[in-house]
């Protein structure tokens, strides 16, 4: 049943889902708090204290290759970066309710073999798996496998969307009865046809997770996703985005609230708000050291930066939109677009490099008392910016420690939260209808 109204609550009911803050420049590394990427007992904390909190899904990201930066692995990718649902599957026996998502690539795995880790999850889990689904067009990732290359951007949605109905065929060639009936699948990108290995698993089809925001991202996200993960964190782009998105499912057959869209989002909370902005620009500091800020501004110039003080001002020379200085992450769409505005910004401000890369790059989405963030978070979902959000925290594992226990029972109080789950799987937390059998 969808949690959007119920005749004892008429107000829109948010959802709430943790990730785990990997290798970024989210997490402050400085902090004595701040322990091992690695260690299970790091994902572990962190997923108890989510379903301590009663929220959704915990959610993993995922790296296919350490990155690089002139040639040298990237300082913020030395710790490694585990295999998602190796880690979900040993989390699914220390939870119960909390649903498990993981991030797996659509351009470097099989459908089969994938399928089978979903399903098995799905199973072992009693019904709290999900995918994020995500694609590449990065000839430096694809180096680590054996097709090697990449697909062309136009390419990596056709063949996502392909992959996902693929699964949804394998998880759906059992029959009703528990037999398993032979699959034959023919397409563009696939051509497979054998006996999936497992029956239905509770969840009928684990939830699907999209993330992308290009006109292609978005109708595949209306078409095949049951979860949209997006960056929107204002209230007019996160609208803007939420109509464009929820107005495209019709054509696909599907319901307003077959879709839940949760952007990644920041908060930090204080006593004051005072208090809570002193301690954000302390954050920002953190997360952007003076080696940090060189990194970024290098990773938009294309060109090596290092002889410049990041106290000082930008550098006056042209972006090397060709520069293959940094790889494995995405590339610069435009850079002498965001060369120009920071440039711009910078003279406005008098701002350093550091100071700009501060601004423009480590802004906070929620920054007040526990009662400011959420008012501001129920603001969002009540008028249509957001079906909830995903809490992307600083400091890795206890980050999430003082929203659950701060934020939470006040959301709860706003009749906006649950205040117990009340089904065991990931659907049911999320209000999603069942999957049609199609076998």
């Amino acid at each position: 049943m969808s949690e959007r109204t119920t005749s004892t609550s008429p107000k829109k009911r948010l959802h709430l889902a943790a990730h785990f803050p990997g290798v970024n420049s989210t997490t402050v590394w400085a902090d004595p708090r701040s322990r091992s990427q690695i260690d299970f007992a790091s994902f572990e904390q962190l997923a108890r204290t989510a379903e301590r909190g009663l929220f959704d899904f915990f959610f993993l990201a995922e790296g296919l290759r350490l990155r690089e930066h002139k040639g040298r692995i990237h300082d913020l990718d030395v710790v490694g970066r585990p295999e998602s649902l190796t880690v979900l599957s040993a989390l699914a026996a220390v939870t119960e309710r909390l649903g498990l998502a993981g991030t797996v690539n659509a351009t470097f795995n099989e459908p089969n073999e994938l399928a089978r880790r979903l399903s098995s999850l799905d199973h072992l889990s009693a019904g709290r798996a999900a995918w994020n689904v995500v694609t590449s067009s990065d000839a430096f990732t694809g180096e680590n496998f054996r097709r090697g290359g990449y697909l062309d951007r136009a390419d990596r949605y056709t063949r996502a969307a392909e992959f996902v109905r693929t699964a949804r065929e394998l998880w759906d060639s059992w029959t009703p009865e528990g037999e398993p009936r032979p699959f034959a699948h023919q397409g563009q990108h696939f051509d497979i046809e054998g006996e999936f290995t497992l029956p239905r698993s509770p969840q009928g089809h684990p939830v699907v997770i999209q993330a992308g925001d290009s006109p292609e991202g978005r109708e595949f996200a209306a078409s095949a996703a049951d979860v949209v993960f997006t960056r929107h964190g204002t209230l007019e782009a996160g609208r803007d985005f939420y109509a464009d998105v929820k107005g495209r499912l019709a054509k696909y057959g599907r319901a307003h609230d077959d879709l839940k869209i949760m952007p990644g989002v920041t908060f930090v909370l204080g006593d004051t708000a005072a208090d809570a902005q002193e301690r954000a620009a302390e954050i920002r500091r953190r997360q952007v050291s003076p080696q940090n800020a060189i990194l970024a501004l290098e990773q938009v110039w294309g060109v090596d930066l290092s002889s410049y003080d990041p106290d000082g001002p930008l550098p006056d020379i042209d972006p090397d939109p060709e520069s293959a200085l940094v790889q494995g992450r995405v590339k610069i769409a435009n850079p002498f677009e965001i060369a120009a505005k920071w440039r711009a910004l910078s003279r406005a401000k008098g701002l350093s490099i550091r100071q700009t890369v501060i601004e423009t790059t480590t802004r906070q989405s929620f920054i007040g008392t526990p009662e400011a963030v959420a008012a501001e978070l129920e603001e969002f979902v009540a008028t249509d910016a957001a079906d909830g959000f995903i809490l992307v925290p600083h400091l890795t594992p206890g980050g999430l420690d003082d929203f659950v226990d701060r934020v939470v029972p006040l959301l709860q109080e706003r009749g906006v939260y649950r205040t117990e789950y009340q089904g065991a799987t990931l659907r049911s937390h999320l209000g999603l209808r069942e999957p049609v059998w199609k076998g």
